[in-house]
């Protein structure tokens, strides 16, 4: 198993529930944050050390974002904002957030502060999905009103502009679909193709720079999540019928756009109880992850169609799942944020016990936690040492340098005086 596998991690969200994390190489839950109750698409990465949720009261109704960070189950910031809040995204170096609000408006906010730059009114009902360019010049949203809009990012962090000023700032506005659009992601190069999922029973592919639909595909029932694997002619569509659909894209003619395509379920006689709301790609590809609202979370074999096994157990509803890659650095500090266990492997060459309780360890550990500050502290002495050592020989270096002036000073001076003593 190759380094980047073992460190994915898949996080959950929950309505009703905590952000439970998991180790994607052997399926165990390996920390919980409680705290917060959170909407469909509410959960994304700020950066690879914090993990923002909206939150949504259940007593006053009222929004807000919640910051946590890897070495507490604690709320680390809470970020105020003008209205409830659902998806999230946040631009990869971890420098804005990106809320999509009830009213329609996108809110961009500064992190870690939570400032608010600037709230940009782009639908006409509340947005249900937010996603970035592969480049990230662009923000790319969906609604509730079945239409997807396309801004160029500056315009969404700089300050001031007027409502009518911000209409003019969209790049495109596709009335795409005839219900809510609850999935939206970039594929087949940068800024290239845009798919995207809808209620009203569809996935259709579209090609921004020709500004045309590629590709239509029906299902039997709303579509709320879509992957597409490395060779992208291969997608998963999570179905509200518990179902994992699979379809396989297929050019029709040399050098065009229109494709067709096989649609079957993964399995023909495994399904969710609830819908599915999020569908990712782990292990490079090979095992397939499965989110439903009902709490199960499902690992497939997608070569085979099978099912592997089911992650955690009583875990209420879930809102939202994500993929991360940890440093090889994470640790999670107490020992009660551990939940499950680590026999529950779906790592295609399956672990081998030894190898998990490894794991495990390495992960738990009390002590883990202040071994890393220990060694980051060692490397930064370490790093002062060497930096005080170098100085210390440019010292040498400059004085040696100094002295050799001096004397071919004196050695002038020297000359100079003997030539007028012979004069």
């Amino acid at each position: 198993m190759s380094t980047s596998s073992s460190r994915e991690v898949i996080v959950t969200s929950s309505p009703d529930g905590p952000i439970i994390a998991y180790n994607a190489s052997t399926g165990a839950a390996i920390a919980h944050f409680p705290g917060s109750r959170s909407p469909c698409r509410g959960l994304a990465m700020a950066s690879p050390e914090l993990i923002a949720v909206s939150h949504v009261s259940p007593n006053t109704g009222t929004g807000s974002i919640h910051l946590y960070n890897w070495y507490t189950s604690s709320v680390f910031i809470k970020l105020d904002v003008p209205e409830p809040v659902a998806p999230l995204y946040a631009t990869s170096d971890g420098a804005f957030l990106f809320a999509g609000g009830v009213s329609g408006a996108i809110h961009s906010l500064s992190l870690p502060s939570g400032d608010l730059v600037k709230s940009f009114v782009a639908h006409s009902k509340s947005v249900s999905s937010l996603t970035l360019s592969d480049d990230e010049s662009l923000l790319v949203s969906g609604g509730d009103d079945g239409t997807i809009v396309v801004i160029p990012k500056f315009k969404l962090l700089t300050k001031g502009d007027k409502i009518e000023d911000q209409r003019n700032s969209i790049l495109y506005r596709l009335q795409a679909h005839s219900d809510s659009v609850t999935w939206l992601k970039f594929v087949i190069g940068c800024n290239s193709t845009l798919v995207s999922s809808s209620l009203d029973h569809t996935v259709k592919f579209w090609s921004l720079a020709l500004k045309i639909q590629t590709c239509d595909v029906e299902f039997p029932c709303s579509i709320l999540g879509v992957v597409m694997d490395s060779t992208e002619s291969v997608f998963y569509a999570g179905g509200h019928d518990g179902l994992v659909y699979k379809g396989l894209m297929k050019v029709e003619t040399k050098n065009t756009l229109i494709k067709s395509y096989d649609l079957v379920p993964l399995s023909k006689t495994k399904r969710h109880s609830g819908l599915i709301v999020s569908l990712i790609l782990v292990n490079h590809g090979r095992i397939l992850v499965s989110a439903a609202d009902d709490g199960s979370v499902w690992a497939w074999n997608v070569e085979r169609g099978d099912f592997i096994t089911a992650l955690g157990n009583n875990m209420g509803k879930i809102s939202h799942m994500i993929l991360t890659i940890g440093t090889p650095e994470y640790r999670f500090r107490k020992k009660n944020n551990v939940v499950g266990s680590e026999r529950s492997s779906f790592t295609s060459s399956r672990l081998c016990e030894e190898e998990m309780i490894k794991t495990m360890k390495q992960i738990t550990e009390d002590g883990d936690f202040m071994d890393m500050i220990k060694k980051d502290k060692k490397k930064a002495i370490e790093m002062m040492e060497s930096t005080i050592t170098t100085y210390k020989k440019f010292l040498r270096l400059i004085r040696t340098e100094a002295r050799a002036l001096e004397a071919i000073e004196e050695e002038a001076e020297i000359k100079k005086e003997d030539m007028k003593e012979n004069k």
